[in-house]
C-alpha cells in the first residue's frame, strides 16, 4: 500500500521524481521493477541501468528481424508490451526507464505517445549536445534519435520505445554510449534493413558512462521534475572480482576485546581496518566510506542486551537441540534471542548453516555446504507443533550451488507446517534466488502469509555489504512478490556509512513497489574479519525514520536500535494486515494491472 490515488490523480507538485543509476542489471528484473512503480507508485521516476545481452520485440515485432545469429548469440530474446520492432541492449548502453505520470487530455491516447516520444527525443538530443556530439536529430517515419539524419548515411545513436496506459508511462530509450554493435549485426535493428546504428564512441566521442548518466539526469530534472528531485546511485566503480565472497579462508575473526592484526599484515595498521580485508576496505572506499570505529569501541548502553535465560528459552533451546535443527537467532548472534525466545518465538534457518555467499556483515558460515536434508521440513514442522508458535518464521542460507537456489525446500517447509499446524501463520526470509523466475515463483506458490527478502543497505553501499546481491534485484524480488500478491517485507541495517537521507530514499523506493513491512536496525560488528561500524545511530533517530516510512505509505515500520529482521514479526504482520484491509476498502481507485513479459 503506496497510496489511496490513482498516479494520475496526483498533481505535479506532489510528485517526487526519484532518479536511481542502478548499475548492471537483467532485463527481467528491470521489467519487474518497473510494473511495480507503474502499478503501485505516485511518484515520477528514471531508472538508468546496463543490461546484459538481451534482443527485445515490442508487440508488433516481426520475428523474422531476429536472425540465427542472434538465436545462437547467447543473448536473451524477450517479447514485452511496448511499441517497436527489435533491438538490442548491453554492457556499453545507457538503458533509461521513465515511469511517469503523463499530462494529456487522452490519458495516453496517440497524440500525447506522440508528444511523449517526441520529449524523450530531445532528451537524448539534449545530452548528446552536451557531451559534445552535434547535429543529432530525428529522421521522419523513424523513431529515435539519429546521426546525420538529413545526409547520406543515417545512423540510429538511440532507440526509443515506450507504452503509455492511463496517463503513465514504461519502457524508454537506449542510447549507445561504447556499445559493440557487433550485437545489432545478428537483428534487423527496429526493422530497418537499410540504416545503421552507431555509438558515442563510434562518432569519436570518448566519454565515460557516469559523465553521460550525470548530463541525462540534470536534463530529466529540467524536463520531468516539476516537483521535487532526489538522485541515489550504487557504487559506479566495480570488477568482476567484487562478486566474489571476501572471507573465504580468513577463518572466524576476532569478537574480544582484543584486535590484534593478523602476522600477515602490519603493525601499524589502524585499529579499526586490522582484521577486514583489503578487498572489503577497498570496496568500502570505492563507497565513499573512509572508517569506522574499532571492535572495542564500547557500545552505548541502549545497545547492551542483559541475557535473560528463562525455563522459556531454555524449553526452545532443547526442542531445537532435540530435532538438530539451526535458527538464525543463534548463528547469526542476533542480540534478541533472549527476549524472542523467552517469548516462545524463534525463526528456523533451513538448508543447513552454511551459506554460498560471504557478505560482509553476516556471521553465517561461509565454507562449502553440506546437500539438503529432505527431513528437514518435517522436523522444522514438528518444532512448530511442540513449541506452540502462532508465528514461524522460517528463513535460508543463499544456497547458490543447487538449481532453484534452495526454493523447493522453502516451499515444503511452508507445506509441512500448513499440514502439521494449519492455523499458524508463516513467514520466510527468502535470498533473491538469482532473480530466477521459476524458483521464485516455486515460493510464491506455496502462499506463505509474509514473503521478505532483505534491501540490507542503501543503493550506494551494496558492493561493499553484499557483493554477491544486488539492489535493483532485491527490489524486483519484492515487486514480483508483490505483483503475485503476497505480503511484503524488507530490512535495512544503518551505520554502514549511510546517511539519513539515503535510508529516506531506500524506504521510498520499498514503498514505491508496495512493500507492507519494513524492519530498520542498528548494524553490530560480528568479528574483526566484517564491516566495521561507522556509527551509532541513537534511538531518536529510528523514530525518525519510522514516521519517514509510513509518511511514504509503508503499512508497518519497525525501527529500533535492536531491531532485526524478524523481530516483532507476529506483531508487525498484524498491524499490516490491518492497515491494507483498511486501504482496500472499496471507495480505494483501483490499481493499473500491466501483462506480464511475453517468452
Amino acid at each position: 500500500m503506496t497510496a489511496a490515488v490513482h498516479p494520475a490523480e496526483a498533481t505535479a507538485s506532489d510528485r517526487v521524481l526519484r532518479m536511481r543509476w542502478l548499475g548492471r542489471v537483467g532485463y527481467r528484473d528491470a521489467w519487474a521493477l518497473q510494473r511495480a512503480l507503474f502499478r503501485e507508485s505516485t511518484d515520477d521516476h528514471l531508472l538508468l541501468l546496463e543490461h546484459d545481452p538481451v534482443y527485445t520485440l515490442g508487440l508488433s515485432a516481426d520475428p523474422s528481424n531476429v536472425l540465427d545469429e542472434a538465436r545462437s548469440s547467447g543473448a536473451e530474446i524477450l517479447r514485452v508490451n511496448r511499441g517497436g520492432d527489435v533491438t538490442f541492449h548491453g554492457p556499453g548502453q545507457l538503458v533509461g526507464y521513465p515511469i511517469l505520470t503523463i499530462p494529456g487530455k487522452r490519458g495516453g491516447g496517440m497524440a500525447d505517445t506522440a508528444a511523449y516520444v517526441g520529449g524523450v527525443e530531445q532528451l537524448v538530443i539534449d545530452t548528446l549536445a552536451e557531451l559534445g556530439l552535434v547535429g543529432a536529430g530525428r529522421l521522419p517515419g523513424h523513431a529515435g534519435v539519429w546521426i546525420d539524419a538529413d545526409g547520406e548515411e543515417p545512423r540510429k545513436i538511440a532507440a526509443i520505445g515506450v507504452r503509455l496506459s492511463r496517463g503513465r508511462s514504461m519502457h524508454g530509450f537506449a542510447l549507445n554510449v561504447s556499445t559493440d554493435l557487433g550485437w545489432f549485426a545478428k537483428i534487423v535493428p527496429c526493422g530497418i534493413d537499410d540504416k545503421g546504428v552507431t555509438s558515442l564512441a563510434a562518432e569519436g566521442v570518448d566519454v565515460e558512462m557516469r559523465t553521460v548518466v550525470d548530463t541525462l539526469c540534470a536534463l530529466a530534472a529540467t524536463r520531468w521534475g516539476a516537483g521535487s528531485v532526489e538522485r541515489s546511485d550504487v557504487v559506479w566503480r566495480h570488477r568482476p572480482a567484487d562478486l566474489s565472497a571476501f572471507s573465504r579462508g580468513q577463518g572466524p575473526g576476532r569478537v574480544g576485546p582484543q584486535l590484534a592484526a593478523p602476522e600477515s599484515e602490519s603493525a601499524e595498521r589502524p585499529a579499526q581496518t586490522q582484521g577486514t580485508s583489503v578487498r572489503l576496505l577497498g570496496r568500502l572506499a570505492e563507497a565513499g566510506v573512509a572508517a569506522g570505529m574499532a571492535l572495542t569501541t564500547r557500545k552505548p548502553e541502549y545497545l547492551r542486551v542483559k541475557a535473560e535465560m528463562g525455563p522459556d528459552y531454555r524449553r526452545l533451546k532443547r526442542v531445537v537441540r532435540d530435532l538438530d535443527l539451526v535458527t538464525v537467532c543463534e548463528e547469526a548472534g542476533c542480540p534478541n534471542i533472549f527476549e524472542c525466545w523467552s517469548d516462545g518465538t524463534a525463526t528456523f534457518m533451513i538448508l543447513g548453516e552454511r551459506c554460498t555467499r560471504a557478505c560482509g556483515f553476516c556471521l553465517v558460515d561461509t565454507r562449502k555446504p553440506m546437500p539438503p536434508d529432505p527431513d528437514e521440513p518435517r522436523r522444522v514442522a514438528d518444532a512448530v507443533t511442540r513449541m506452540g508458535l502462532e508465528h514461524a518464521v522460517i528463513t535460508m542460507v543463499a544456497r547458490d550451488d543447487l538449481p532453484d537456489g534452495g526454493a523447493s525446500a522453502v516451499a515444503a517447509t511452508v507445506g509441512a507446517i500448513r499440514m502439521s499446524c494449519p492455523g499458524v501463520r508463516t513467514e520466510v526470509l527468502i535470498s533473491d534466488c538469482q532473480g530466477d523466475d521459476r524458483a521464485l515463483a516455486t515460493i510464491f506458490d506455496g502462499k506463505p502469509d509474509v514473503l521478505n527478502h532483505n534491501i540490507e543497505t542503501v543503493a550506494r553501499l551494496q558492493r561493499a555489504v553484499r557483493p554477491s546481491a544486488g539492489y535493483a534485484r532485491s527490489l524486483a524480488v519484492l515487486a514480483r512478490a508483490k505483483e503475485y500478491g503476497l505480503t511484503t517485507k524488507s530490512s535495512i541495517m544503518v551505520g554502514l556509512g549511510e546517511s539519513r537521507d539515503e535510508v529516506v530514499s531506500t524506504l521510498a523506493d520499498l514503498a514505491a513497489i508496495g512493500v507492507d513491512i519494513v524492519t530498520i536496525g542498528q548494524y553490530l560488528r560480528p568479528t574483526s574479519n566484517h564491516l566495521p561500524v561507522a556509527r551509532w545511530w541513537e534511538p531518536r533517530e529510528f523514530d525518525h525514520l519510522k514516521a519517514a516510512g509510513q509518511a511514504l505509505g509503508i503499512s508497518h515500520v519497525e525501527a529500533s536500535p535492536l531491531t532485526r529482521s524478524s523481530y516483532h514479526a507476529k506483531a508487525a504482520a498484524n498491524a499490516a494486515d490491518a492497515r491494507v484491509a483498511l486501504a482496500q476498502r472499496p471507495s480505494q481507485s483501483p490499481k493499473t494491472s500491466v501483462s506480464p513479459d511475453l517468452p
